[in-house]
């Protein structure tokens, strides 16, 4: 190869370098350049997030009833810390040197340059220390942010759930980019229902920082800065009183408690007993207390309203009766005979007493046992199903807090499934008939099929929620939740109310709750279990104008006549009172014990 040839290769080489810089240059100059001038940018400017304060919550007498507490929360800028210094941050926020260099592990790309939260409610003394060693401690800073404040007159933990930081599993599934490494976000209850009202809008400060990341002033005097918007307020239809009121009520018991105004669905107090202490969760939580309380063998945070699965004993012969009358295989005079037992494929199915020829009215007021059994036998499995479906049974009943189990509801693909086809007889409906077997509900649901009854048909969805108010425009926004009218002739209500009254208020088996002053109708139940049965009641007051509906749940706790009637009259009367009168009386109905 000649010399001449030698030299216009290499300057065709250098001229097309020459092109390629020239291009490139062009492309960050010239064509994109407010793209990578933003880019630019982002590396010489500290984006400091303000948290806004989360939504208060409000009860239904306008009283707050979660609130905000301020507190310290130290951070670090990794882009400006210096790494020598992780053994005296340790040491100073009690957090072991290697979680805290993970923490920082996880900060990457442009975040490097943001400060990044290490500790929250961190104490005053701390604070001040890092303010007076800001030049030995570089980087680490401290914010005022805001974390829950709780009622200390009671607890509705399984109402109003937690916040705690969010995971990285949430983060990277979370639609959007709002959320960061660090932010708090709603994990139960209304906190996560509402997340997205009670969260607020995040503030951003800018500043600019030079090629060691120091501060050098405010991007544009600050004039680019955000402001926060705090989260919207929620108010609730919790009566605060009467929620304070059954709590007392089921201190050291296990069960538990709903009651709801059947006009609406607004619920008026919620109780699942065992519960536990909010504030566990507001703030740094103990690796060991949150250990204990998740193994807790008496389950303190399964929320008993909304998770059981428990068969509802004689509180499901109002369904039956419902059932029976839209199938055309009762009416509201025709009678079956009870004669003290029911013998069905050469098992004898017991009942409390003989109550010869009886309507359903009579049946509900003495809980005939043997009339339930026979209608389920002639009602049929597909008629049972498709008419409890209508109650809400056998799916969730969609109230607004988080985790709840649809119950179960056999019908003939359920039974298929679980003994195969072919292999079950019309002997296993037998004790669906009174609210045994395979059936399961939860308090959520009795308590909304109760207040249908009392509404004449009239089903509301459950909630807590009456109205958001924005904090920073006051615009009202009023949740709408779904109602349903379950068309059924009035008589067949009527025929069941009544039999609810006499439950109460004849010579039924809540004889002892009936009350001079409010008259109260309902039902009581006794779940069979392995270990002692299961205490069911739920009933509504006043029978004439129904305010109030309510099921109470006594895990383990007898008769539905020993716990869990005594329980509910007194929360109907308490509330139908203006929270003035306290008419529980444990001892007053031991002599109920052996009635269903």
């Amino acid at each position: 190869m000649g010399l001449l040839t030698r030299k216009l290769i290499l300057f065709g080489i250098c001229l097309a370098i020459a092109v390629v810089l020239v291009i490139r240059l062009i492309q960050l100059q010239l064509l994109n350049q407010e793209e990578y001038g933003r880019e630019s940018q982002k590396n010489a400017v500290k984006t400091i997030t303000i948290t806004p304060a989360r939504g208060l919550m409000f009860g239904r007498n306008n009283q707050i009833v979660v609130d905000n507490r301020p507190t310290y929360t130290v951070t670090i800028t990794p882009n400006e810390f210096d790494t020598t210094k992780f053994a005296e941050v340790s040491l100073l926020l009690g957090i072991p040197e290697d979680k805290l260099k993970e923490e920082l592990r996880k900060v990457k790309g442009t975040n490097r340059f943001n400060p990044q939260r290490i500790k929250r409610d961190v104490d005053f003394k701390t604070i001040a220390y890092i303010a007076e060693n800001e030049k030995l401690l570089h980087g680490v800073d401290y914010q005022v942010e805001s974390l829950r404040l709780y009622s200390d007159k009671f607890r509705a933990s399984h109402i109003f759930g937690y916040v705690k930081e969010i995971s990285e599993k949430q983060l990277a599934n979370q639609i959007g980019d709002y959320y960061k490494q660090g932010d708090l976000i709603g994990v139960k209850g209304l906190e996560k229902t509402y997340e997205d009202y009670l969260r607020g809008e995040k503030g951003y400060e800018f500043v600019n920082v030079d090629v060691k990341g120091r501060e050098i002033g405010s991007v544009n005097d600050g004039r680019d800065d955000i402001l926060p918007v705090n989260g919207s307020d929620i108010y609730l239809s919790m009566d605060e009183q009467l929620q304070e009121y059954t709590e007392m009520l089921m201190k050291n018991k296990r069960g538990a408690v709903i009651a709801m105004d059947p006009r609406n669905g607004e619920i008026l107090c919620m109780v699942s007993n065992p519960d536990f202490d909010l504030n566990i969760f507001s703030g740094p939580t103990d690796p060991k207390i949150l250990s204990a309380l998740m193994t807790d063998k008496d389950k303190p945070m399964f929320n008993r309203v909304t998770m059981t699965n428990y068969p509802p004993g004689s509180t499901w012969k109002m369904m039956m009766g419902l059932a029976g009358l839209a199938s055309g295989d009762i009416t509201t005079t025709s009678t079956i005979s009870c004669p003290g037992a029911f013998v069905y494929g050469g098992r004898t199915f017991g009942d409390h007493g003989a109550y010869g020829s009886i309507n359903i009215t009579r049946a509900l007021e003495v809980s005939a046992n043997t009339f339930f059994y026979k209608l389920a036998l002639q009602l049929g499995l597909d008629n049972y199903h498709k008419y409890s479906a209508m109650f809400g049974f056998g799916k969730k009943t969609g109230i607004d807090i988080s985790d709840e189990l649809p119950g179960r509801l056999p019908s003939v693909e359920y039974y298929n499934k679980v003994y195969g086809v072919g292999k079950w007889t019309q002997g296993f409906i037998v004790s669906l008939g009174i609210g045994q077997g395979e059936l399961g509900v939860t308090p959520v649901q009795m308590v909304a099929y109760t207040s249908a009854i009392a509404m004449d048909g009239l089903y509301t969805t459950p909630h807590f929620v009456r109205k958001i108010v924005n904090s920073n425009t006051k615009e009202e926004i009023y949740p709408t939740f779904k109602t349903t009218k379950i068309d059924f002739p009035q008589k067949w209500f009527d025929a069941i109310k009544k039999g609810m009254f006499l439950v109460v208020n004849g010579n039924g088996t809540a004889k002892g709750i009936k009350n001079s002053m409010y008259t109260l109708a309902g039902k009581t139940g006794t779940a069979q279990t392995q270990g002692n049965n299961h205490s069911w009641f739920v009933g509504y007051a006043p029978y004439e104008d129904p305010k109030i509906a309510i099921c109470v749940l006594g895990e383990n706790a007898g008769w539905g006549a020993q716990f869990a009637a005594p329980l509910a009259a007194a929360v109907m009367v308490r509330y139908l009172s203006g929270n003035t009168i306290d008419s529980f009386d444990e001892e007053g109905v031991k002599i109920f014990q052996t009635v269903d």
